[in-house]
């Protein structure tokens, strides 16, 4: 069964009526998803169940889920994965629904980002700590003119009482915003900074306690919620939108990383930091211990490391022991004693490596544990990440909090019970008859969830074609082959470009951009990496004889309507690399347990990014075109099937012949 019927818990007077009133003020229609949605969450809402559902493109689902957010008398807390979305729903969906019904509701709103997110008055009026720890005024080198740039936004900002938010500043790179912001434990606090009162942060959070509707990220209320560090007001309920990514945005959150610079750089801060009174030299023992771990490291082969060996073993807990030697050689401070920035930076970077040392020393089953290449100037680093997060979000959030996820690819292979089980709900746990609910979350610590699937306003029989080239060869290891990019240029020529091609490696999309711009030099090619990615959509928006090849990032975070893309291009099915730490032991853990590794793990992952990338084609309700994928294994496998019940319900052939006509139809306008 696709869907469960709503519950028959009353949702709140006014769903309807609301949702009406602000589809009309903004100028829409009425549509039966939208409406059987914004009902199911507030019965959800209501009755403390959890639920699932999924909303295809042009549903509008943000409405659905804020109106009955604001028709309740709690805090609701909305949780995006992407900036894009939260822009959407701060700077466009909000705002118009509140003219719209602002009048009758609390309608307060406020958007909370990590600390590392805003501009930092005492960093930018007091300087930054050098590699030693002293304060540096002036900025020196290639970043200065940005820097000073980034420091006169922010005091705008502040004179303007502006938000002092990272995205709201002119454009710089990551190195040149560390030198305007800090990370919570580089933060002074607001009671010792001289600055606290106007502290773009502090002034956010303060709003947010204020406000009866919270956007926030997956990766702030992973924070706040599972590792338990308070970063959200209280709130008892929460909707997470593209929540198909909570799974990996938790995994993120949750994943440490140790180099040896890291230990390096925050000795030398620890030996400029330390009273000259410290017993010993704590400071030259951390210094020691990095010297260790590096001769560890070079030893060591890149990949998983399911056993540690003696001496990387040793290495850890010698950085582990020494940090927490630095940590307590230095004096405890009174809550009216002046705070020293430099002491504070200092002290959270050794607190970080200690943490982490600490954790990569332990070798918790809970964890696994992997050494990345250095390249690209960016050196060998150990990364330790959570084997499974389904445990802690099921234990930290879904015990406490009513949650509504939704997204528009939430069923994969027809059902919700993959995503389901990632975020810690049972399949047994469902609740799929009509009337009143089977169990509540005090029953034993049963957690019961309803799965809906609203559909969606398109056509996609009439208006989509899934082209599966069963004729190709198999994908290689080596890139893609002759066949495949024969196959590239006679689509794109059939359709005289606007086509997007969603590649599972920038080697791949480089050399079939090459192939393109060769044999059709009257079309335009865009590749990957040839410009920023905002730069790249304006120019393939603005001329439709234009193809743009990609890699991750275009599968789920471009937007393009209209005839600019018609065609989307997938080289190959994308399952995760076979060398992934993470993936490969998720992996060999469900074997473990009895399950199939494979389709849990791999076949779950590679159709969730299918049905994103598929569904950059249809966007609105007079779009047409092709998904083309190149791979023939979604035809001849057993897991084909699985695979395409993610995607859209298009008209599917494997003819190269019938595919290349209805392109050139297209193409004919």
């Amino acid at each position: 069964m696709p869907s469960d019927p709503p519950s028959t818990a009353a949702p709140p007077g006014g769903v309807r009526e609301v949702l009406a009133d602000a589809v009309t003020a903004l100028g829409g229609q009425e549509r039966a998803g939208q409406v059987a949605m914004a009902e199911a969450v507030a019965a959800a809402m209501e009755s403390g169940e959890h639920l699932l559902v999924q909303a295809g493109t042009g549903t509008g689902k943000s409405l659905g889920y804020l109106v009955p957010a604001l028709l309740q008398d709690r805090r609701v807390v909305v949780a995006t994965a992407t900036l894009a979305l939260q822009h959407q729903l701060v700077e466009r969906d909000i705002p118009r629904l509140v003219s719209a019904v602002g009048d009758r509701l609390d309608t307060s709103y406020a958007v909370l980002k990590g600390r590392s997110n805003y501009a930092c008055l005492h960093r930018i009026r007091e300087g930054v700590p050098d590699d030693q720890g002293t304060l540096v005024d002036v900025p020196t080198g290639s970043m200065a003119e940005k820097v000073l740039e980034l420091r006169a936004w922010a005091e705008e900002e502040a004179e303007g009482k502006g938000s002092g938010e990272r995205d709201n500043a002119p454009r710089h790179t990551d190195r040149e915003w560390r030198q305007v912001s800090v990370s919570h434990r580089e933060c002074l606090g607001a009671a010792k900074c001289p600055f606290g009162q106007e502290c773009f942060a502090e002034l956010a959070r303060e709003k947010a306690q204020r406000s009866h509707l919270i956007v926030t990220n997956h990766s702030l209320l992973a924070i706040d919620a599972i590792e338990g560090v308070p970063m959200i007001p209280d709130y008892d309920v929460v909707v997470i939108d593209e929540a198909h990514e909570l799974t990996a945005r938790v995994t993120q959150a949750a994943t440490d990383e140790l180099s040896v610079a890291d230990v390096e750089r925050a000795a030398r801060r620890a030996i400029r930091q330390l009273p000259e009174s410290t017993t010993g030299d704590p400071g030259g023992d951390l210094a020691s211990a990095a010297d260790a771990l590096a001769d560890a490291v070079a030893a060591t082969a890149e990949g998983r490391l399911d056993t540690l060996s003696d001496q990387l073993a040793a290495a850890l807990a010698l950085v582990r022991d020494s940090a927490r030697a630095v940590l307590s050689a230095w004096p405890r401070e009174s809550s009216d004693s002046a705070a020293d920035a430099g002491r504070t930076q200092a002290k959270g970077m050794v607190q970080d490596v200690f943490t982490t040392a600490e954790r990569m020393a332990a070798r918790s089953e809970a964890d696994v544990l992997w050494l990345s290449e250095a390249r690209d100037r960016i050196p060998a680093r150990l990364h330790v990440a959570p084997l499974q997060v389904w445990g802690q979000v099921r234990d930290k959030l879904l015990t406490d909090k009513t949650v509504v996820f939704t997204s528009a690819t939430l069923m994969l292979g027809g059902d919700f019970s993959s995503v389901a089980t990632s975020v810690g709900l049972k399949p047994a746990e469902r609740v799929v008859e009509s009337g009143p609910v089977a169990a509540s979350p005090d029953d034993d610590g049963v957690l019961p969830w309803r799965g809906l699937d609203v559909g969606s306003p398109f056509d996609y029989g009439q208006q989509a074609i899934l082209y599966v080239a069963r004729h190709l060869p198999p994908p290689g290891r080596d890139g893609l082959g002759p066949a495949q990019l024969d196959e590239i240029c006679e689509l794109v020529d059939a359709l005289e470009g606007r086509t997007l091609g969603l590649f599972s490696s920038r080697r791949a999309a480089e050399q079939a951009a090459e192939v393109v711009r060769t044999r059709l030099p009257h079309l335009t090619t865009l590749a990957q990496g040839d410009a920023q990615l905002p730069e790249l959509a304006r120019q393939f928006v603005e001329d439709p004889h234009t193809c743009l090849f990609g890699t991750l990032s275009l599968w789920q975070g471009l937007d393009v309507p209209g005839e600019t893309c018609q065609l989307v291009l997938i080289d190959r099915i994308p399952f995760p690399r076979p060398d992934d730490p993470l993936m490969s032991a998720r992996q060999r853990a469900a074997d473990r347990a009895g399950g199939n590794g494979f389709m849990q793990v791999a076949a779950t992952h590679a159709a969730l990014l299918l049905a994103q990338g598929a569904g950059r084609l249809i966007r609105t309700t007079s779009d047409r075109g092709v998904v083309a994928v190149l791979d023939p294994r979604l035809a001849t496998a057993r897991y084909g099937g699985f695979l395409k019940a993610s995607l859209p319900p298009m008209w599917t052939t494997t003819d190269p012949a019938v595919v290349r006509k209805a392109l050139a139809r297209l193409a004919a306008g």
